[in-house]
């Protein structure tokens, strides 16, 4: 049992956790591939006393469109979520790489509209990606999580580079019981994904994530995680074409205790 004194600061954060509204940003892979990874975040974030909701109306960040250098398209596709977001202290995204668009691209996206460009701005303030959330805002590093296997992780470009997210995301896994988290060699390199990249140079992305996986099958970890479902899918794909016996998932799932761990 915890102290008197321990028991009452629980409760504290647990009330001021429960007054924070959050909108979930689903991101498109996770939405039209990768469901159960929304599922997790929001079972999450509601278990660690959040009040989730899930606006219906938002739609891509654009980002596809904006990386393809066509911005009047990633603008009238980032609209709709300037009007889904807004009435939302928080926005969070099982994505760094989304989650790096609004915030590092959006005030750019819309600098010559200065009604649109405050809104955008606004948005970036509080948009988060997940690890990045719980560590900074809900001041949480350990949500109970309990997965027994060998792990290993990997970095997506955008949450390391774009958010300069590096150790909120191993902080989590390192309180996650019975969990053995090992290191990844070259775990700053990126898979070869990219987005339009690997569609574009398919060659050379296929050699970035072969790469990519003779270090994932290196480690001999039963599970490669990661926050972005793009690069999960991509070296998924790889490993499985290679025969490997690793699984890619979503750091959300391993939190929320989705995969078979017990919490």
């Amino acid at each position: 049992m915890l102290p008197r004194r321990e028991n009452r600061e629980a409760t504290r954060r647990q009330e001021e956790r429960s007054r924070v509204k959050v909108a979930l940003f689903v991101t498109c892979l996770v939405d039209q591939i990768y469901p159960d990874v929304g599922v997790a975040t929001v079972r999450l974030l509601r278990r660690l006393g959040c009040e989730v909701e899930f606006p219906r109306v938002q739609t891509c960040c654009g980002q596809p469109f904006w990386n393809s250098g066509l911005a009047s398209e990633a603008r009238d596709v980032a609209a709709t979520l300037l009007d889904a977001f807004e009435e939302y202290d928080h926005v969070v995204t099982p994505s760094g790489s989304c989650a790096a668009m609004v915030v590092r691209h959006y005030g750019e996206l819309f600098a010559g509209d200065p009604t649109q460009s405050a809104r955008a701005c606004a948005l970036s303030a509080k948009t988060r990606e997940l690890s990045q959330f719980l560590v900074h805002v809900l001041g949480v590093d350990d949500v109970g999580a309990r997965f027994p296997y060998r792990v290993t992780w990997h970095p997506s470009c955008h949450a390391l580079r774009g958010l300069a997210l590096v150790d909120e995301p191993l902080q989590l896994l390192r309180h996650v019981r019975d969990l053995e988290l090992v290191p990844l060699v070259r775990a700053e390199d990126c898979c070869g994904f990219g987005g339009v990249f690997a569609a574009k140079y398919g060659g050379i992305s296929g050699a970035m994530a072969a790469e990519k996986c003779e270090h994932v099958e290196g480690t001999r970890a039963a599970y490669l995680a990661g926050s972005d479902m793009g690069c999960l899918m991509n070296i998924q794909g790889a490993l499985s074409r290679r025969g490997a016996n690793v699984k890619a998932v979503h750091l959300a799932q391993i939190l929320e205790g989705s995969l078979g761990g017990a919490r």
